[in-house]
């Protein structure tokens, strides 16, 4: 999560979590300001006995500002820095006159990595670019940068998110969709404060989960914080019904993240999920994992 004491400490350089790319380098921050949440446009009326004096501006970082929101920073893009590669994507438009989908070119607003092509974030307007917490490491430009596992970078990102989402509001359930606009998983957040030791992992856990076998083997007979969640996945229309009710629910937050992500955490749950032992992996028909700290 960023530290807002990195203001203080002079030039930031933002850097691509899944290979250390620079894409903003050596950046001051004069101003590192959380946003309101997501409606604080409907509270307006609420707070002014005047016309909306914010109605049709949005909120959009300086030069040297940098933005907080729920999942995501906003950051003045500069043209002399980084910029993204561009991209077209096509859009699939259904024409009432014919019986046919017309494929239909529209301009991309994906900020990519340059060397790895992992979606970064997306483009906001000319000036204005926001990036995905789960995606960019900020540290001071003095600071030689190290590679953070993906799995415990990701874990403990939304970790972070959920316990600080349910002080702030209050609301322990979560919708985890897509830059897509789809719902991948639901979550709901039980316990904030949980230590879990594991012990050496099973051979069959690596053998489902190739992928995190090197994270699995790195943090065996360890002890650390991590908070507890229930989970039910919504890929191929799976939990159809309650993702709609969910979605439905104003007391209910979403987490927008990239898509890939939405995926890796679902696969993530899905690992620890499968290192509990068969008596603890569901509580009222959702399964039970641990995100680590």
């Amino acid at each position: 999560m960023f530290n807002q004491s990195l203001q203080a400490q002079g030039c930031c350089t933002f850097y691509c979590q899944s290979c250390g790319e620079v894409i903003i380098k050596d950046r001051k921050l004069l101003r590192v300001l959380p946003l309101p949440s997501e409606n604080w446009g409907a509270l307006v009326e609420e707070w002014c006995c005047h016309p909306d004096p914010f109605a049709n501006k949005p909120l959009h970082p300086q030069e040297n500002d940098c933005f907080i929101g729920d999942s995501f920073f906003l950051v003045n893009f500069r043209s002399d820095l980084w910029q993204p590669r561009p991209e077209l994507a096509p859009v699939e438009t259904q024409c009432s006159s014919e019986n046919h989908l017309k494929l239909k070119p529209k301009a991309n607003t994906k900020v990519i990595c340059k060397r790895c092509k992992v979606m970064l974030g997306e483009t906001m307007s000319s000036e204005t670019t926001k990036f995905y917490m789960t995606e960019i490491i900020i540290q001071p430009s003095e600071r030689k940068f190290s590679i953070i596992p993906r799995s415990q970078f990701v874990q403990s990102v939304i970790a972070q998110c959920l316990v600080e989402l349910s002080a702030a509001r209050s609301t322990f359930r979560f919708t985890i969709q897509g830059h897509d606009g789809k719902v991948y998983i639901l979550l709901w957040l039980l316990n904030s404060d949980s230590l879990v030791i594991e012990s050496l992992g099973s051979s069959k856990s690596i053998k489902k989960f190739p992928l995190l076998e090197d994270n699995l083997k790195a943090d065996s007979c360890s002890a650390w914080n991590a908070v507890k969640v229930l989970y039910q996945p919504c890929i191929k229309n799976r939990n159809a019904e309650l993702c709609s009710a969910w979605e439905s629910d104003i007391s209910i937050h979403s987490l927008t993240l990239p898509s890939a992500t939405c995926l890796e955490l679902l696969l993530i749950l899905s690992k620890n999920n499968a290192t509990l032992p068969p008596s603890l992996r569901s509580m009222n028909s959702f399964q039970v994992a641990f995100l680590k700290m």
